[in-house]
């Protein structure tokens, strides 16, 4: 099933598409095969501007980011949005705060004219011919950009639970990196 965009957050600015990285020095973006990706196919990835926020980690951060869709219950908005039905909320493990205060990445804004929509996942565009970013901004303070977008970021010991939860639930979700998080804890049999 498809998911539905993000809500729109505070200071998103005008659409455009964006590869983030940790690397001051890209000056090219040649298609490959990411290592998760579904398909053999060689693409250059890049994410809009709706979603660049979940972007505003370090790479390796494992993350669990939610939001309300259409078919989100009124429920599900008061379990987990705080009854927000327009609220996101980014949540890493507590080990990953430290690092995200420190963390400075690179927004490279990529020409759209390759790229085109990739049809399963809201907000990820890809091209099948190598770009060159038109733009390079620094991303830093992503504490403080988070509350700036009004954005909800939380952190939990372990994200496995809650990532249970939140895949059960009718939210539109995205998770990040999660091969990185703590392992799963196993409940108790005692």
């Amino acid at each position: 099933m498809k998911r539905a965009p993000a809500p729109p957050y505070r200071g998103e600015g005008p659409h455009a598409l964006w590869h983030v990285s940790e690397d001051p020095t890209l000056a090219r973006f040649v298609p490959h095969r990411a290592k998760t990706a579904v398909s053999d196919e060689r693409l250059v990835w890049a994410i809009d501007t709706r979603h660049l926020p979940l972007y505003w980690f370090p790479r390796e951060c494992p993350r669990c980011t939610f939001w309300a869709g259409p078919r989100t219950t009124d429920g599900d908005v008061a379990r987990f949005l705080g009854g927000k039905s327009g609220q996101r909320v980014h949540v890493i493990e507590e080990g990953w705060l430290e690092r995200m205060a420190n963390a400075r990445l690179y927004g490279y804004r990529l020409p759209p004219d390759s790229f085109v929509r990739d049809p399963e996942v809201a907000g990820y565009w890809v091209s099948r011919a190598a770009v060159d970013p038109v733009e390079r901004l620094e991303i830093d303070g992503l504490i403080g950009r988070h509350a700036a977008a009004q954005i909800t970021l939380e952190t939990a010991p372990n994200v496995w639970p809650l990532w249970d939860e939140i895949v059960a639930s009718t939210l539109e979700f995205s998770g990040i990196r999660l091969r990185n998080a703590q392992p799963r804890v196993e409940p108790s049999t005692a």
